[in-house]
């Protein structure tokens, strides 16, 4: 693979590492907030026994990454090394040199802006293909030894480790706080990954369905699809029209269906890409 192929990828895992640094540094490590993972763990013996944080994760790190190569193959490669050594020593370089103190004392800011920033990092390694390692290994193993699916399978490892954090402070606020992060960290993934909603698909059944096509086609500009259908109950033929349009034109298609049928039955869904005319593609 060419230098200006992998390069960018490389640079956006190493971005990723640092975000996930800093929200540790800045918020949750300070408020005793384990976010789940490897890096609650390490937070946890920081706090009782004054180890570096750095230095934890990669220990913890290493085996597991290991581990992995053996149990489930060689399909973690150099990104996941490359990410997880990378937030550790990011994070105990500007611990060691910088000494920054922590953003907020506010324990539920510190939740929710370190849960933020964590999945905006996270989610910047997982779009170039690598991952932090952790509790990303071990939810794929537990996952291929058992009947639990992946996603499961990580959750239960965040779950026990900041349960344990919270046992570990003698606090069950504590952990409450790190499922609070869990949750804001893993929405921010999901959007850096899959991104907004910046389209909706709208079904429709009218007996007026031509005047709305009309008014689709002609106000709007948007095409559509007519899908014939049958009535479960009626038995009677009616035809579903289908069109995809932006957030901003939903408010109008819905107006001009009401103006032309207020009786009409209409769906309207979320919809993550639109590939074709009238759309811009995902980024």
């Amino acid at each position: 693979m060419r230098l200006k192929n992998i390069l960018p990828e490389y640079l956006g895992i190493t971005l990723g590492a640092v975000l996930v640094s800093l929200s540790l540094l800045l918020f949750l490590v300070p408020a005793k907030i384990a976010p789940g993972g490897v890096s609650g763990l390490a937070m946890v013996f920081y706090h009782l026994f004054g180890l570096p944080v750095g230095v934890m994760m990669l220990c913890f790190n290493i085996p597991l990454f290991l581990i992995g190569i053996k149990l489930l193959g060689k399909r973690f490669g150099v990104r996941t090394l490359f990410a997880f050594t990378g937030v550790s020593l990011v994070y105990d370089f500007i611990d060691t040199f910088y000494k920054v103190q922590p953003a907020t004392k506010e324990p539920l800011l510190a939740a929710v802006f370190g849960g933020i920033i964590l999945g905006l990092g996270l989610g910047l390694v997982f779009r170039m293909k690598g991952t932090t390692g952790g509790s990303d290994i071990l939810g794929q193993i537990i996952h291929k030894y058992s009947n639990v699916s992946l996603g499961i399978g990580i959750m239960i490892v965040d779950f026990v480790v900041i349960s344990l954090a919270g046992a570990a402070f003698k606090d069950i606020t504590l952990a409450l706080y790190g499922f609070i992060s869990l949750y804001a960290s893993s929405k921010v993934i999901d959007l850096v990954l899959d991104g907004f909603d910046y389209a909706r698909s709208i079904q429709i059944i009218s007996s007026q369905k031509d005047e709305i096509i009309a008014a689709i086609t002609e106000e709007m500009g948007r095409g559509g699809t007519e899908i014939r259908g049958v009535g479960f109950y009626t038995k009677e033929e009616r035809n579903i029209l289908f069109t995809v349009v932006t957030r901003k034109e939903v408010a109008t298609v819905v107006q001009t269906i009401k103006q032309i049928d207020p009786n009409a039955f209409v769906i309207i869904s979320n919809v993550h890409e639109v590939l074709g005319e009238g759309f811009r593609p995902r980024v």
